[in-house]
């Protein structure tokens, strides 16, 4: 299990727990449950910005290595304390979808649905697109959460490849 369906996972487990306590019918303990949700997040969150801190006079290849950190990095977008921009952090997260060549179109600030290119891959004609939306989603759901929806062009099909054989006996 990656570091990124884990951070995921997780969140969706304590949404689902939440949810159970507030149809519990016992409304003091699911505002007691998300208080102490909110007091967590409040603490790991500064103690977040706090490592940020110290490490920001470090040499950068120790940043990079968290930012380069998928957990690490999930963890500092959910804290708004990622260092990177979103443009930045969208570029590194398909960085990683190397099996499926995407370039960025766009991104509309009012829907959240970013557009992408699937490139063709090895020149052979055949586009990428196959995959290359959910491969996009997974790389960008820790990475860019102002990502709500993602939108996949294929690229224009490029000059057709000719298969050349031998010349028929007797052609020349």
């Amino acid at each position: 299990m990656s570091a990124v369906s884990s951070a995921e996972q997780t969140g969706r487990h304590v949404e689902e727990i939440l949810d159970r306590l507030a149809e519990s019918g016992d409304p003091a303990a699911a505002a007691a449950a998300e208080e102490l949700v909110r007091s967590l997040m409040d603490f790991y969150g500064a103690g977040l910005a706090r490592i940020l801190h110290l490490l920001s006079g470090a040499p950068g290849e120790a940043t990079a290595r968290l930012l380069g950190d998928d957990l690490v990095a999930s963890l500092l977008v959910l804290h708004d304390l990622h260092p990177e921009d979103r443009d930045t952090r969208i570029a590194r997260a398909l960085d990683g979808v190397r099996e499926h060549p995407l370039e960025v179109v766009g991104f509309d600030d009012e829907s959240g649905t970013l557009t992408l290119r699937a490139r063709e891959a090895g020149g052979c004609g055949c586009g990428s697109g196959t995959g290359a939306k959910e491969a996009a989603e997974a790389a960008l759901a820790c990475f860019a959460p102002e990502v709500r929806a993602v939108d996949v062009q294929t690229a224009p099909a490029g000059p057709t490849l000719l298969q050349i054989g031998a010349a028929p006996t007797g052609a020349r």
